[in-house]
């Protein structure tokens, strides 16, 4: 059988649709613009691609008040991705700890939600919410870059 007769006898394949992300309720204050301190927390980088995506020209989501800063101290909430490894549960609670309240936690990523492969690994603490409380989580390994900006516009409320 030719490839073609087999596509044709396939038809198409299509993926199944996205989970949505876990709601939470965001604070009145934090509605309109946000502030995202990003931190990698033993990530294998492939959400850290995604999320250079979500910001690039192609997605743009700055157009929704969405920034991503340098510094806790000006952060409305910080953007976790990867298991929390050893080394990085001290930070991490460090990050935390310095971003003024109102402060809202978002795992992205399977990995950041439930440890997703790393989950019994010897250098791995767990899931984010093993060291600080998560708010919202945005599903997928890694989540697309359309997921992670339907988070943060429910966030902004954009």
């Amino acid at each position: 059988m030719s490839w073609l007769t087999k596509m044709l006898r396939t038809g198409r394949v299509a993926e199944p649709a996205p989970a949505k992300p876990m709601a939470a309720a965001v604070p009145p204050q934090v509605r309109g613009s946000l502030q995202v301190r990003h931190v990698d927390a033993g990530s294998c980088n492939g959400c850290e691609i995604e999320i250079s995506g979500a910001f690039s020209p192609v997605y743009d989501a700055e157009r929704y008040g969405v920034r991503i800063v340098a510094s806790p101290r000006h952060a409305d909430a910080v953007l976790v991705t990867g298991p929390v490894t050893r080394n990085m549960a001290g930070p991490l609670e460090d990050t935390y700890t310095a971003m003024p309240r109102p402060r809202i936690v978002i795992a992205c990523g399977d990995c950041a939600i439930s440890g997703g492969v790393f989950t019994d690994a010897y250098g791995v603490v767990g899931p984010v919410s093993s060291v600080v409380p998560v708010d919202l989580g945005i599903p997928g390994c890694p989540p697309t870059p359309e997921m992670i900006i339907a988070v943060l516009r429910s966030v902004t409320g954009r």
